[in-house]
């Protein structure tokens, strides 16, 4: 397999339809965009963080504290989707290791290039995903 430069990777190179699906390229591309992600998510965790520890002010207003606590619980919230969101790129990374990323959990058949480039974290093609939306709004309207 050819070493692949991981940083040439993220500024010019975007995955084609032309080439060879789920080549060592697109896949050394993918574990980038999900790495670079990752660590976005965890820079705005830890600015989170500091920022929290420095407001512990005690606000005198009523409605001051009470819109500062509101935007705090807002933070914590946003935060915790992040957080759910790690543990879907480390497992979009594991499914890299063990080459079955970029395929339908359902179908085996490939996901696309075009749904892992806006959803890298996908599991299922569009076609899976729909039965499946389908499936639930079913089962929500009972």
């Amino acid at each position: 397999m050819p070493s692949i430069d991981v940083p040439e990777l993220a500024t010019s190179y975007r995955p084609s339809e032309d080439e060879e699906y789920m080549n060592a390229r697109q896949l050394a591309y993918y574990r980038a965009k999900l790495n670079a992600w990752k660590d976005e998510i965890l820079r705005g965790a830890k600015e989170t963080v500091n920022i929290m520890q420095k407001e512990t002010e005690n606000h005198p207003d009523l409605v001051d504290r009470a819109s500062s606590e509101s935007d705090r619980a807002l933070e914590l919230r946003t935060r915790d989707r992040q957080r759910k969101l790690i543990s879907k790129i480390d497992e979009a990374i594991s499914r890299i290791d063990d080459g079955s990323y970029g395929y339908c959990e359902e179908t085996g058949e490939p996901i696309g290039l075009g749904r892992l480039e806006a959803r890298p974290t996908a599991t299922l093609s569009i076609e899976a995903q729909e039965r499946h939306e389908r499936s639930e709004r079913v089962h929500r309207d009972d």
